[in-house]
């Protein structure tokens, strides 16, 4: 099927797949023996090599849609090189296009002042520093943004900030230098203008990185999760992003492209697992014969190819859908791929380690991609905010008789 990318963007296809040939594919077994050397939070040799050979190469900043800072392209043409990049779980920072820092250079480009991107987007956008976005907290259903408890108040010429966050993906990094913090400026808005969200230095007094959170056991280093405790973090009152009370406006503009993101690099996750899965099956033998030929492998082999094929669609039609009448608009089809691609992932993944047997639970790649995938059907919102959404704008959709 022709998808209809510009020349340029199949260009860049090429180049990055065999970017990704030449220098990710041979030396992933060399990341996590760096990882494993010492402190796992350090920034590693090899990623600084890849970033200085990608950025060379033109390979930087994908995914910015500013031609002077980015290569300018759209989410759809995006989309391809996004699930290029996601057959390697920590490939996407080789070419600077890595969450949390793709959504906070955007939120920087989008809404900061001058100053804001002198002294935090530019380090960003060079790779010279990595950022963390602190919203999520554990003493309330965060899915429900309007609960967050974390307060910014203001005090002369500076905010005082006081809040428990956890899920800050990144705030272990000991790159990170800038977090994104999310409170209230003012309980008794409008529940959607409580909120505001402001820049704080990672070092700032009264920044506690209480500990880093294991993904089923995994803990991503050297980029890591982390609980932080803000207890009287004072910070100027030019951190402020935007305005006071346009927290939900920023996260809205924030969110849209992150999740085609998220899922785009799903997508490559599950090629890669599907094509294991069907290498595995050819030289694996039960009862006679390669499990490739047994009826059960047929079938997932073609149920997993379906389910691929299906979402990749979903998610670049919503991302089609976002370019040409913005995010609001596609609210809906960015609602449904972030319930539909983790899912479809999960499945395909769980098919693979079913073919590998006992050696698929013990599988790097395998066990860290399930339980990614997993994790995703939480991260930026769960699986039931997002078909409760999906329904009532269905709903809404055929309410004429």
């Amino acid at each position: 099927m022709d998808l209809g990318y510009s020349n340029g963007t199949k260009q860049l296809m090429a180049r990055l797949s065999a970017f990704m040939d030449e220098h990710i594919y041979p030396n992933e077994a060399r990341f996590e023996d760096e990882v494993a050397q010492g402190d796992r939070w350090q920034p590693l040799a090899l990623m600084e090599e890849l970033k200085g050979n990608a950025r060379a190469q033109g390979l930087w900043n994908l995914f910015l849609p500013h031609d002077e800072h980015g290569t300018g392209l759209s989410n759809y043409e995006y989309a391809p090189l996004a699930e290029i990049m996601g057959r390697v779980e920590w490939a996407s920072e080789a070419f600077n296009c890595s969450a949390p820092d793709t959504g906070n250079m955007e939120v920087l480009l989008r809404y900061g002042t001058e100053e804001q991107k002198r002294a935090w987007l530019e380090p960003l956008l060079a790779g010279e520093i990595r950022s963390a976005f602190a919203m999520t907290e554990p003493d309330v259903a965060s899915s429900d943004a309007t609960n967050i408890a974390s307060s910014i108040r203001r005090d002369g010429a500076h905010y005082i900030l006081d809040g428990h966050k956890w899920w800050a993906t990144g705030a272990i990094d000991r790159r990170c230098k800038l977090l994104i913090f999310m409170g209230k400026t003012d309980p008794d808005a409008p529940r959607h203008t409580q909120q505001s969200m402001i820049l704080v230095p990672i070092d700032a007094h009264g920044v506690n990185v209480v500990r880093h959170l294991p993904v089923f056991g995994f803990d991503h280093a050297p980029h890591g999760h982390a609980e932080i405790v803000f207890e009287q973090v004072r910070v100027p009152v030019t951190n402020l992003l935007l305005g006071e009370g346009r927290g939900f406006e920023i996260a809205q503009g924030r969110l849209g492209p992150g999740r085609v993101h998220h899922c785009m690099r799903l997508i490559g996750l599950a090629e890669r697992a599907l094509q294991m899965m069907c290498r595995r099956t050819r030289v694996r033998v039960t009862f006679g014969k390669p499990i490739s030929e047994q009826t059960v492998t047929l079938e997932r082999i073609a149920e997993a190819r379906i389910l691929i094929d299906q979402a990749r669609l979903l998610v670049l039609h919503a991302a089609r859908t976002m370019d040409s009448e913005g995010n609001k608009v596609a609210a809906k089809q960015i609602a449904m791929i972030k319930v539909a691609v983790p899912n479809m992932a999960t499945r395909v993944i769980d098919w693979a380690i079913q073919a590998y047997g006992g050696g698929g639970v013990a599988d790097p790649f395998l066990a860290g991609a399930y339980a990614w995938a997993r994790a995703l059907r939480l991260a930026d919102g769960p699986d039931e905010v997002h078909r409760n959404q999906i329904g009532k704008m269905e709903l809404a959709s055929h309410s004429n008789p």
